[in-house]
């Protein structure tokens, strides 16, 4: 008797990989082999970048606060020390976004920690 394969659901999820396929070049959007070692790749990557983008995003930070804090006389260091000493609980993404867009509040908080 010959082996029962359930070639509906196959295909079914070999069309739904085909859809996400869509837009790649060459044979990595038509071919079965080479779109699915190209979504796997692509799903990898994607789960990696999504932590890279958080360290990426809290370097940026810490790159705008430097910058912020070194106008008003300070180091980054020195400022995030002085910060922590003097019980400010403000995080590099607000702190960053003060230095650049809102100088004048971020002025107030070097004066509140020097």
């Amino acid at each position: 008797m010959p082996r029962s394969v359930n070639v509906v659901a196959s295909r079914r999820r070999r069309k739904k990989m085909m859809k996400e396929a869509k837009g790649y070049f060459g044979r990595r959007s038509n071919v079965w082999t080479v779109a699915k070692n190209a979504i796997e790749k692509g799903r990898v990557y994607a789960y990696r970048d999504r932590k890279v983008k958080k360290r990426n995003f809290r370097a940026l930070w810490i790159q705008r606060i430097n910058a912020g804090a070194r106008i008003h006389g300070l180091s980054y260091s020195q400022f995030i020390g002085k910060l922590h000493a003097a019980d400010i609980e403000l995080n590099r993404k607000v702190l960053a976004d003060l230095a650049m867009n809102h100088p004048e509040a971020f002025k107030a908080v070097v004066d509140k920690v020097k």
